[in-house]
């Protein structure tokens, strides 16, 4: 049964109700209905709570490079599965792009028929050859699961933060990486390093490595798609669930008269909950110049967020059309219309302005939930 996340009248998160109680709460004028920016329906009091005890609540993160999973456990419930998609690809894209403008800049900007020391070379700034450098590509990636962490720690009473901790390290000499020489440099160790250090702001963090993960995933009887870019709660979200069920389980040794060994010890039940895809919006930045001229030395605008008819880009929206209606998010505009885009970003349809009305401002995110992430009890 599904837990709706339960907030006090001061705004501090209290334990998950069930979706009965919390509508009989509205109905009587007790608590009101609202939505966090991942989109998750939460109701918070209006009057004190008669306990406002906590349990212990626990959230997974399977990192990645290109998806990543996230998923909210407590003893008894599964609360929240996410499947993220990261934006390494397109700031990576992006970063290859600005570096190939600014070389071109820099290249006519120079007269090469002068001497050397006479050319309008621009000395540097500061030092970038220091070691421990995030680049912005893994940087974003840990920031959008840092985000999504964030959120879900305003509406829940999370205590401990598991994350799956992967080993790369490069050896120079010979460029292989999981080499344990102490001299290589990998950008993966430094995002995992950044990453846990701002998680140590929200509770408690422990370390899983990938093995460990796999073996609980396999007493859970959970199993793993294999195509990683499914949108579905069995392509990254269900480690996120296994990260987070450490928290009630514990691989320890056993003995008795007859027999020795390990085994898993603990109690935890696996229920059916809410998945969503979480990603942030293909929103391309303003470009004062762009890669190509144009003729007569005019440049159109290109990217930015702002658009002519109070709407930004990013914005949740309802547009009507020939007696259709069609959700989406605000992805361009014309002089007359607005262009309105569904979760992957593909067009619906341009629609005249006056025919779109905003439902949620532009959060940075957007979101949509897919089917339900079903588990198993186990004790």
């Amino acid at each position: 049964m599904y837990r709706i996340p339960v907030l006090s009248a001061e705004g501090k998160p209290l334990m998950p109700t069930k979706p009965s109680r919390a509508r009989r709460w509205i109905k009587e004028g007790k608590a009101v209905g609202k939505f966090n920016k991942l989109e998750q329906f939460y109701v918070q009091l209006l009057v004190e709570p008669l306990n406002s005890k906590t349990q212990p609540i626990s959230v997974g993160i399977d990192p990645g490079k290109h998806f990543s999973g996230i998923g909210v456990q407590s003893a008894n419930f599964t609360l929240f599965t996410a499947h993220l998609e990261l934006p390494f690809k397109k700031v990576r894209e992006r970063m290859d792009n600005r570096r190939m403008m600014r070389r071109g800049r820099r290249g006519r900007r120079i007269n090469r028929n002068l001497p050397f020391h006479l050319r309008a070379h621009r000395q540097k700034r500061f030092s970038n050859r220091k070691q421990g450098k995030l680049p912005p590509s893994i940087r974003a990636n840990r920031q959008l699961e840092l985000r999504v962490v964030k959120e879900l720690c305003k509406i829940y009473p999370i205590t401990d933060i598991y994350f799956e901790y992967i080993k790369a390290d490069v050896d120079l000499t010979s460029g292989r990486k999981g080499a344990k020489s102490g001299k290589g440099f990998s950008a993966v160790m430094v995002g995992q390093k950044w990453m846990l250090k701002q998680l140590e702001k929200l509770g408690n963090v422990h370390t899983i490595y990938g093995w460990q993960t796999s073996n609980l995933r396999k007493y859970l009887r959970l199993e793993k798609s294999k195509n990683k870019a499914e949108q579905t709660a069995s392509s990254h979200a269900v480690d996120g669930v296994v990260l987070a069920c450490y928290q009630f389980l514990e691989y320890k040794p056993h003995h008795s008269v007859n027999n020795h060994g390990h085994s898993w010890q603990g109690n935890t039940t696996i229920t059916p909950c809410k998945f969503m895809v979480i990603k942030r919006p293909p929103i391309s930045r303003r470009q004062l110049h762009l890669m190509l001229p144009s003729k007569g030395g005019k440049r159109r605008k290109y990217g930015g967020t702002t658009t002519r008819h109070g709407i930004r880009k990013g914005d949740f929206v309802k547009a009507e059309k020939a007696g259709k209606v069609f959700y989406g998010w605000c992805s361009g505009d014309t002089a007359k219309q607005v262009s309105v885009s569904d979760f992957n970003w593909k067009r619906l349809g341009q629609f005249t302005a006056s025919k779109v009305v905003l439902l949620q401002r532009f959060t940075g995110l957007i979101c949509k939930q897919e089917t339900d992430f079903v588990g198993a009890t186990i004790c």
